[in-house]
């Protein structure tokens, strides 16, 4: 990716600051360009990275781990279950704190408890002591996420700069989602599935020495000075656990079930709760009145919608090509190479739309891509990989630019003393997107296919059911996609200057 066409100029840090009141204080930047902040920069990437491939790598492991630990389906499905409920239940307390206390801080804590617990997998002996390691790994991602995209915000105090840094990490998150089951598929074809975990250890030290080295302590000028809403954390962790626990309930147990309706009751209640709480508090977790900000909802939005999208195609896609082709792990994860392709050549383009069009066009035409993409992947179901593959790239192209100019737009935003919340209220929004996504690619799977499908080879018959199922799904996907994304990319303030007419 070219980071010399539009970078501005080269200023020190240490000069006298005259940027306006509010934005970040000279000791918070350290560069005004990418290379600047070359070290810092890498250590987030690292950061961002082992957030998003774990449970990516963890699920081409799972029948192997069945396997050496006797393990049922139920336990395989919390040894994912597990770290994705924790982390999603305690994003919003994470950036509370990250607020608080200093995002270098509690990012540092994450990362050398995540580190930490990964290293104890060699003492895993059965099932549920790794679904245990793997809850409290997910408490430690947790406070990873909302300080890792906040941190851009201390590195650069320049749009493009921001928006060109937030456009790396993204790729390095959907590149470790695509590459993920290719490189651990090939490493289960000569070493144990502990080093898939791991492998976290030494990532996790070498992104604490670029933070400790690279990124400066917050001075209290950059941080929330009112005390931690405990009453309110509690819940929002019960909001986004029952909430994205019920969305599994359903489909593992339908949804008129007893379960399903106690915990989305739970879900709500706990909203409730968290509602009035806030109006009440005399130091409230977050000002409401910030969630009606037009682009802070409207982003959170636009990032629900394309994570619906993005789990949905990532998901089926796996289980097209290992399942319906035949296709091995690693052979299946090369064919998603096409998101990570269009995720990197896209740049120009995205780049040239926001400064023409701004934030809400260029997200509306994003929308679209992600919508067009995915019909295009419907009609592509039977007809061969090259049309799966088009679809899947001009849904790239529409993803990359949501989940890069939403983010940004939203943490900007925010108050200068909340960054991480808002990164926090972005993380929800995908991770919401995430449950939706796998709720409906379950659902319409056990109701048109099969509650669990079958070992290949699969019958004439049960192909042509699990087609149509396919299609069913992405046609349903695009009008999420539709609705929950074109609604909140139409929300979204225009961020075009006079000179970029």
């Amino acid at each position: 990716m070219s980071t010399t066409t539009s970078e501005p100029t080269s200023e020190s840090a240490s000069e006298p600051s005259t940027a306006p009141a509010g934005a970040p204080t000279p000791s918070a930047v350290v560069g005004r360009t990418l290379r600047q902040a070359r070290l810092p920069f890498a250590a987030l990437c690292l950061c961002f990275f082992v957030e998003m491939v774990d449970n990516t790598v963890l699920t081409i492991a799972l029948p192997t781990m069945s396997r050496d630990l006797n393990a049922s389906t139920t336990q395989l499905q919390w040894v994912t279950g597990a770290y994705s409920l924790m982390f999603g239940s305690l994003l919003l307390t994470s950036g509370s704190l990250a607020d608080r206390f200093g995002r270098r801080r509690v990012l540092t804590v994450g990362l050398a408890g995540f580190g930490l617990v990964s290293a104890l997998v060699w003492v895993v002996q059965d099932a549920n002591q790794l679904i245990a390691l793997r809850a409290v790994m997910g408490l430690f991602a947790a406070c990873m996420a909302p300080a890792t995209m906040s941190l851009v915000f201390r590195l650069f105090d320049d749009e493009k700069v921001r928006m060109r840094a937030i456009s790396i990490m993204v790729i390095v998150g959907m590149s470790a989602m695509a590459l993920g089951p290719v490189v651990a598929g090939g490493a289960l074809a000569t070493v144990s599935w502990h080093w898939l975990l791991f492998v976290n250890t030494p990532i996790a030290a070498f992104a604490i020495l670029g933070l400790m080295f690279g990124v400066p302590r917050d001075t209290p000028e950059d941080l929330h000075a009112t005390p931690l809403d405990i009453p309110a954390a509690l819940a929002t962790m019960a909001a986004m656990g029952l909430g994205c626990y019920a969305f599994t309930s359903g489909v593992d147990n339908g949804w008129t079930s007893p379960l399903t309706i106690a915990c989305f009751a739970g879900a709500v209640l706990a909203v409730v709760v968290f509602v009035l709480r806030e109006r009440r508090a005399a130091h409230p977790m977050i000002d409401l009145s910030v969630l009606a900000h037009p682009t802070v909802r409207g982003s959170a939005l636009a990032q629900i919608g394309s994570s619906v999208a993005m789990m949905a195609a990532m998901f089926m896609l796996i289980l097209h090509f290992q399942f319906a082709l035949g296709w091995s792990p690693m052979k299946a994860g090369l064919g998603n190479l096409p998101f990570v392709v269009m995720m990197i050549v896209s740049s120009p383009v995205s780049e040239k739309l926001i400064a023409r069009y701004g934030h809400r066009i260029t997200c509306l035409i994003a929308t679209a891509c992600v919508v067009a993409g995915t019909l295009v992947l419907a009609y592509g179901v039977g007809h061969g990989y090259w049309i799966l593959a088009i679809g899947m790239g001009i849904m790239a192209l529409g993803l990359r630019i949501i989940m890069t100019v939403c983010a940004v737009a939203l943490i900007e935003a925010m108050p200068e003393d909340q960054t991480s919340m808002g990164t926090a209220l972005n993380d929800v929004g995908q991770e919401l997107g995430n449950s939706l996504g796998t709720a409906v690619v379950g659902t319409i799977l056990a109701a048109l296919v099969a509650q669990t499908l079958p070992d290949a080879p699969w019958s004439p018959e049960f192909l042509a059911s699990f087609f149509h199922g396919e299609r069913v799904i992405f046609l349903v996907v695009a009008a999420l996609v539709a609705v929950i994304s074109g609604y909140g990319c139409s929300t979204l303030t225009d961020s075009r200057t006079a000179d970029e007419h």
